[in-house]
């Protein structure tokens, strides 16, 4: 599977974006994550610096939308194919951003897929 960056990721394991962590691993998808401190999940690095990431296929956000905004520029640039907007995460005006730049949008939440394999 092409890869995936778990966006607002958490080391705190009751988070969703830990557990989507372990689910995209225990599923074989080449996982990488971003989140506000850095550390280790299931065997993936969250890094802090997004010049670090490349080739990114599916972002899965696991951010609020008014902190999404200042990071619009930046995961434009990272040029992924699609970014799934999980539960609460939900923001019509970044979807016309990605949209505009022929970024697919999706209104999912990455647990459900993974669990009835529709990723």
């Amino acid at each position: 599977m092409k890869k995936t960056l778990v966006f607002g990721a958490s080391l705190k394991p009751n988070r969703y974006s830990n557990l989507a962590i372990k689910r995209l691993v225990d599923n074989n998808v080449s996982t990488e994550a971003f989140g506000e401190k850095e550390g280790e999940a299931f065997g993936v690095q969250i890094k802090t610096n997004l010049q670090e990431f490349q080739n990114i296929h599916t972002i899965t956000l696991y951010m609020n939308p008014k902190t999404q905004k200042d990071f619009y520029k930046t995961i434009v640039e990272l040029a992924p194919k699609r970014v799934i907007f999980n539960p609460g995460t939900e923001n019509i005006d970044f979807y016309k951003v990605l949209r505009n730049n022929n970024i697919e949008v999706l209104e999912a939440c990455t647990l459900v897929l993974l669990a009835t394999n529709q990723y």
